[in-house]
């Protein structure tokens, strides 16, 4: 097995979604990491985006690491044609193992446990545990609702123009995923653009 080019850690639903944009979201997403010699890491499953973006990914060419915690295989919903599954004790485990393997995060449509990763590594960064580029796939205008929310967030003055500046927010795949991997130090955008 070649050493990827980067590591992605993808956060999805596990669910397909209303829209028909969110699959095509995350086929695009993992055809891309495939493409340009990636190496997906994402929650394990098989259902939903989870299992698309997986499955685009090594259709592609690229490696997908899926992390399980062992309650979520003995409901059968693990991806057992990953090149990597990793079964774990708990959500804690799984968490911190999809942390420590990527270069960077990006979250798509998906639900609570979508919104509670991503706001997680989120905080890590801003409390300085971790300097790895965060994005939002805003797919189809799914997360507008709570762009607006954060925002009141900083009117308020819960929140700063600067932890927001922490996240890289955008609705298109091509733009997005190319920045977060430069974001990362790993690529130059000629370099990408060349694979």
């Amino acid at each position: 097995m070649t050493t990827p080019a980067f590591s992605l850690c993808v956060y999805c639903g596990s669910r397909p979604g209303a829209d028909p944009a969110f699959a095509d979201t995350a086929r695009a997403v993992g055809r891309w990491i495939g493409e340009h010699g990636g190496q997906l890491v994402y929650g394990g499953g098989r259902n939903g985006l989870m299992g698309i973006v997986a499955d685009a990914t090594m259709a592609a060419g690229g490696q997908a690491v899926g992390i399980i915690p062992k309650a979520l295989v003995e409901r059968e919903w693990a991806h057992h044609g990953c090149t990597e599954l990793h079964v774990v004790d708990n959500m804690h485990e799984r968490k911190r193992l999809m942390a420590d393997k990527a270069d960077a995060f990006l979250a798509l449509p998906g639900g609570i446990g979508t919104f509670e990763e991503f706001f997680e590594v989120w905080a890590w960064r801003q409390l300085g545990y971790h300097d790895k580029p965060v994005g939002l796939l805003n797919v189809a205008g799914y997360y507008d609702g709570l762009m607006a929310f954060m925002r009141t967030g900083v009117e308020q003055q819960f929140m700063s123009g600067a932890q927001m500046e922490l996240i890289r927010v955008d609705s298109d795949s091509a733009k997005l995923l190319p920045e977060l991997v430069q974001a990362a130090g790993l690529s130059s955008a000629a370099r990408l653009d060349a694979i």
